[in-house]
């Protein structure tokens, strides 16, 4: 194949019904191609389809007879140039993603494919490239990296305030000689805390994964890993729901210790989470609470109006949720529910 006047005088490997094939294959494809001549001086390109054209600003007259590196520009990595040379050198296939430049200077990420074309003897007669515009994946992936540097900050700043508020407690319990009020409050300070903390890398998407958040509230509570069973898959909800679903599980997990399942050796709990309608007919986020082997219950206690209960449903009803508490004999079961218009 040679260069004539800006012109391809076509290949013998590409002649006749072969070559009209390629001309329309290679006209058709939205994918940028050309073909390099590595028997001539510098390799220049001697072939190239309309989709280059497109991808690099230029057009065919101004590309034939050049080397690629007319691509290059000031950020482009010579550690990639390096394997393209490498390739050609050895006549070898090369996958590379590298930083070329349009005609009026503009920047794009290049996926290139380079590979040997053979005649029918084994000779080397031509190099293969195709070319892919992936910059709008970099910069997704650059977006997604700065997003989570800045969620990781965030769970810096939040472990921070955290730890400054349970400092103002105890200091604020010890002051008005209410120690045990200050810890309560820290417990559930620190409930927040355990909810929030696993889950902040993946917060850029909007949502978090409502599993996470689950096992690293109630995590405390069972040390040994043997009395808490989890069923969920990747159900994902807001961020502000999971304040209310760490704060009612550490109620739960407490009031376990005291009076249900975890208050002997032989109880266990079962949460579950998943999607669904809930009662009101609406598509919801559903948390399900089951303790089983506790001691007996005889049915709904007198006082169920406790801070904590209580705090968990202001916290609930804010969000447009509820939640529910059936006394069964075998122990306490409880729905928690999130509208779906609040999830993800």
């Amino acid at each position: 194949m040679s260069v004539n006047n800006g012109r391809i005088d076509k290949p013998e490997a590409f002649s006749g019904a072969s070559g009209l094939l390629f001309e329309q294959a290679m006209s058709q494809t939205r994918m940028a191609v050309c073909l390099t001549d590595p028997r001539q001086p510098d390799d220049p390109i001697v072939f190239c389809n309309t989709a280059f054209e497109r991808l690099t600003g230029y057009e065919s007259a101004e590309i034939l007879g050049r080397n690629c590196r007319f691509l290059q520009g000031p950020k482009t990595d010579q550690k990639q140039v390096e394997i393209i040379r490498q390739a050609i050198r050895t006549e070898s296939v090369a996958v590379v993603e590298i930083r070329n430049y349009r005609k009026d200077g503009t920047a794009f990420w290049n996926a290139l494919h380079l590979g040997p074309i053979y005649d029918r003897n084994g000779e080397l007669t031509y190099f293969f490239g195709s070319q892919w515009d992936v910059s709008d994946i970099h910069l997704a992936q650059a977006e997604e990296r700065n997003a989570k540097a800045m969620a990781r900050e965030v769970s810096h700043r939040l472990k921070n305030v955290f730890a400054v508020i349970g400092a103002i407690v105890n200091i604020t319990g010890r002051s008005m000689q209410a120690p045990e009020v200050s810890r309560k409050i820290n417990e559930r300070v620190q409930a927040l805390g355990r909810s929030y903390e696993p889950t902040l890398d993946d917060a850029f998407l909007g949502t978090i994964e409502v599993g996470q958040a689950v096992r690293a509230v109630l995590a405390p509570y069972d040390p040994e890993g043997n009395r808490i069973r989890f069923n969920g898959n990747g159900v994902r909800t807001e961020p502000n729901a999971i304040s209310a679903i760490g704060l009612t599980l550490h109620e739960l997990a407490t009031n376990s210790i005291k009076y249900g399942a975890l208050s002997n050796d032989t109880g266990t709990i079962d949460v579950a989470w998943r999607h669904e309608s809930d009662r009101h007919n609406r598509r919801s986020l559903i948390v399900h609470w089951q303790e089983r082997g506790g001691p007996a219950v005889a049915g709904e206690p007198e006082d169920t109006t406790g801070t904590g209960f209580q705090i968990a449903d202001t916290l609930l009803k804010h969000l447009d949720g509820s939640l529910e508490r059936h006394w069964d004999e075998d122990g306490l079961r409880v729905e928690i529910h999130f509208p779906m218009s609040r999830t993800a």
